[in-house]
């Protein structure tokens, strides 16, 4: 999976999303209780069209048709409506595909709306298939499992600048140790400037800032899907829905087995 740096600076993502004010408040009504969604400003692409198929009454009598306890909710999907009990549904349709709007400060906790979309192999572009939509329902992580995924790539880069900067001086190192204490310490010194200079450049370097640590081990969240797919709003009010539709027992195809059926997505009334 693809891992990068997430700028602290732009995880002020509490504030951002409590900012948008550009499109209105959205129901989704499902037979399992109702919840409240706000759409992002800098996602324009994605929130203009979702709002485009909400006006049209598009999601209305579709279902979650793709259910994944701890990872998400998928649904929207036209060949759910009135389907038969076990049909292997959720069609995408390529001629409602997106370009990607892949934003830092939009990440996938607890609620987050975002797009389907096929493989990279089919789909290098990462191109949304925005005829549907899905919502995470991801899990709380431990701070010592945050800690842990920043460590997992972190650790080996540091790993190779000792290797290749540090270990080449270990032999001359231990003959200034054993015959010059401060010819040893002042090498030492210059050795770990060095290594603690590259690290501190080096490419690739992962933290999740303190912010984002706050609400995964919080109210959770789907990590592993950061920077992979559109995030173009979230779930602001019954979030306990989602946890309703994500225990529901499923088939092989992931389908609950009780339909979880989208009655209708509408605009909140002022």
């Amino acid at each position: 999976m693809k891992k990068y740096i997430l700028s602290t600076v732009l995880f002020a993502f509490s504030l951002l999303a409590n900012a948008q004010t550009e499109y209105p408040v959205i129901i989704i009504e499902t037979n399992y209780g109702t919840m409240k969604a706000v759409l992002y400003d800098d996602t324009p692409n994605h929130s203009n069209h979702f709002l485009k198929l909400v006006k049209q009454g598009y999601f209305n009598g579709t279902l979650f048709h793709r259910v994944v306890r701890e990872f998400m909710i998928q649904g929207g999907a036209q060949d759910s409506k009135n389907a038969p009990a076990g049909a292997q549904i959720g069609g995408g349709r390529t001629d409602m595909d997106i370009m990607p709007e892949f934003r830092d400060n939009h990440f996938y906790k607890k609620g987050a709306l975002a797009a389907p979309r096929r493989g990279d192999n089919e789909n290098p572009q990462k191109k949304s298939d925005a005829s549907q939509f899905y919502i995470v329902h991801g899990k709380v992580y431990s701070p010592g499992r945050l800690d842990s995924m920043e460590m997992a790539v972190n650790v080996p880069i540091k790993n190779k600048i000792i290797r290749d900067h540090y270990l080449p001086h270990k032999d001359d190192l231990a003959k200034l140790k054993a015959t010059d204490a401060s010819a040893f310490n002042a090498m030492l010194d210059s050795v770990l400037h060095v290594v603690d200079s590259l690290y501190e450049a080096a490419p690739g370097k992962f933290f999740l800032p303190e912010e984002l640590k706050e609400t995964y081990s919080t109210i959770g969240g789907a990590r592993h899907l950061d920077g992979e797919y559109t995030v173009f709003g979230e779930v602001t009010e019954g979030l306990e829905v989602i946890d309703k539709i994500a225990a529901l027992p499923v088939d092989s195809n992931s389908r609950p087995r009780s339909d979880a059926k989208i009655v209708r997505i509408y605009v909140e009334s002022k």
